[in-house]
C-alpha cells in the first residue's frame, strides 16, 4: 500500500516529460510535429495570459504596481549577480559569460505553467496576478544581458532588440493574453474555457513530452564543457529561490505567491533570451546556455525544485509568521 501511494503521488505531467527524456535519451524516433508543438505552445501562453488578465480585471492596478517594479528590480539583480561567477569562476569568455547571466535572469513559461498545475492539483492558492509578473520579468535579464556583452555602444542595435523582446511570439502571446482577459472579465471568457482552462493540464502534459526529447539532445553540451554548468545550472537556481522568496516576503505574497515567485526567479529562459542574444550578442555561444537551461535546470526544478520551492516558502511564512 505504501509503495502504491509513493507511485500515485507522481503527476502525470511529469512522468510525460521523462517519458520524452527517456525516449530522446534511447533516440526513439518520438517526436511532435513542428507544427502541433508550435500550435500547442501558443495555447499554453494564451491561456497563462487569459487566467491573468481575467484577475487582472477585478483588482486596482495601484495595487499591483508595487509588485511590478520589485519584480523588475529583481530581474535585474539577478543576471547581475550570475555574470561574475559564469566570468570569473567558470572561466566563461564575456559574450558567453552575459548570455547565459540573462538566460538565468529571465523566466521559463513552460516551468510556470507546471508549478501552476503542480499548485492546483494540491489546492494551493497563490495570487491570481502572477502571469502578469511572468511577463514582466522576461525583459530586464535581457536588457543587462546585451549592456554586459557590449556595454553602452553604438554597435547595440537597439531598434532590432526591442523588436525582438517586445514583439517576440511569446510576449506578444502572453501580453495578448492578459490584455484579452482583462478586457473580456470572467464572463467574457467563458464561452473559451473548455479549450484554454479545462483542457491547460493535459496540453501541458504534451508539450512537457516534446521538452522531454529537447531535453536529451542538449545532454550533449553537457558532456562537452564539464562539469560546472551542472553545478552553475543547480546552485544558481537554488539562490536564485531564496531571492524570490526574501521578495515575495517583503511584498506580502501569500505562502502559494511567495512559492511561485521564486520558482519564477529559479527557472531559466530559454524561448525569449536565446532569440534576443542572437540577434544583439551573434558570438555568443547558445549551446552553453541551452545546455544548462534545457539540460540542467529545467529537469531540476520540474523534478524537485518546485516542491522544495514550496516548502521553503511554507517553512519562511511559519517562522516569521510565528
Amino acid at each position: 500500500m505504501t509503495e502504491e501511494k509513493a507511485l500515485t503521488d507522481i503527476d502525470p505531467i511529469i512522468l510525460f516529460f521523462l517519458l520524452g527524456l527517456a525516449a530522446g535519451l534511447l533516440r526513439s524516433e518520438l517526436r511532435l510535429p513542428s507544427a502541433v508543438y508550435d500550435l500547442i505552445s501558443m495555447v499554453l501562453l494564451l491561456a497563462i495570459g487569459l487566467k491573468g488578465g481575467v484577475e487582472l480585471a477585478q483588482q486596482p492596478f495601484g495595487y499591483l504596481l508595487p509588485q511590478i517594479l520589485a519584480v523588475i528590480g529583481m530581474g535585474f539583480l539577478l543576471p547581475l549577480i550570475a555574470f561574475p561567477v559564469l566570468r570569473h569562476l567558470g572561466g566563461f569568455r564575456r559574450a558567453d559569460a552575459a548570455s547565459i547571466a540573462a538566460h538565468y535572469g529571465s523566466v521559463s513559461v513552460a516551468t510556470y505553467a507546471v508549478a501552476t498545475a503542480w499548485f492546483a492539483s494540491r489546492e494551493i492558492e497563490f495570487e491570481a496576478h502572477m502571469p502578469l509578473l511572468l511577463v514582466v520579468l522576461e525583459i530586464p535579464a535581457i536588457l543587462i544581458g546585451i549592456l554586459m556583452a557590449r556595454g553602452l555602444s553604438r554597435d547595440v542595435p537597439l531598434a532590432t532588440v526591442g523588436r525582438e523582446v517586445f514583439l517576440g511570439k511569446g510576449i506578444v502571446l502572453l501580453v495578448g493574453g492578459l490584455l484579452i482577459g482583462w478586457v473580456a472579465g470572467p464572463g467574457g471568457v467563458a464561452s473559451i474555457e473548455p479549450l484554454f482552462f479545462d483542457l491547460f493540464k493535459g496540453i501541458l502534459a504534451l508539450f512537457l513530452l516534446e521538452m522531454g526529447l529537447i531535453t536529451a539532445a542538449h545532454f550533449g553540451g553537457l558532456r562537452r564543457y564539464g562539469v560546472f554548468l551542472v553545478l552553475f545550472g543547480i546552485g544558481m537556481p537554488l539562490f536564485s529561490a531564496l531571492i524570490g522568496t526574501a521578495f515575495g516576503l517583503l511584498l506580502g505574497l501569500s505562502v502559494g505567491g511567495t512559492a511561485i515567485l521564486a520558482t519564477l526567479a529559479a527557472s531559466a529562459s530559454y524561448i525569449a533570451v536565446p532569440a534576443a542574444m542572437r540577434i544583439s550578442v551573434p558570438e555568443a555561444n547558445p549551446a552553453l546556455s541551452l545546455a544548462a537551461a534545457l539540460g540542467v535546470t529545467f529537469p531540476f526544478n520540474v523534478l524537485v525544485g518546485i516542491p522544495l520551492y514550496h516548502a521553503l516558502a511554507s517553512w519562511t511564512h511559519r517562522i516569521l509568521g510565528g
